[in-house]
């Protein structure tokens, strides 16, 4: 039996996905006691998902979505270009601030229709 498309659910755009992906993640961090200072900000060069702070450092989060694991999580579809480009955003957004915090960057891996996270780690 072919089954059509009303029949196998509401189409969910990436744009949906994507920003549930980040929401789960916003949650874990906050779960472990970060500040959410920003989401989705975006300048003409880079976007950067996640920007929050936890005992006076910055952290620039990257959020990558995969449906299943198994071809691995999402930390490792992070690319060397991808976090150049967290890096310059991560420059071009403190340089609007006053402060001289330090600053990471952290990679959030999230995966399934139940949207978990699966890992974080300090991107380098």
């Amino acid at each position: 039996m072919i089954r059509s498309r009303a029949t196998m659910g509401p189409t969910v755009s990436t744009t949906d996905v994507g920003n549930r992906a980040e929401s789960a993640a916003a949650r874990f961090l906050e779960r472990q006691g970060f500040i959410i200072l920003a989401r989705n900000w975006r300048n003409r060069w880079c976007e950067i998902d996640i920007i929050a702070e936890r005992g006076g450092t910055i952290c620039f989060v990257e959020v990558k979505y995969r449906v299943v694991s198994s071809h691995g999580d999402g930390l490792e579809h992070i690319t060397a270009s991808k976090i150049r480009q967290l890096e310059r955003g991560a420059v071009m957004w403190m340089a609007n601030r006053a402060a001289d915090e330090p600053i990471a960057l952290i990679g959030v891996a999230v995966s399934g229709t139940e949207y978990i996270v699966q890992a974080a780690t300090v991107l380098t």
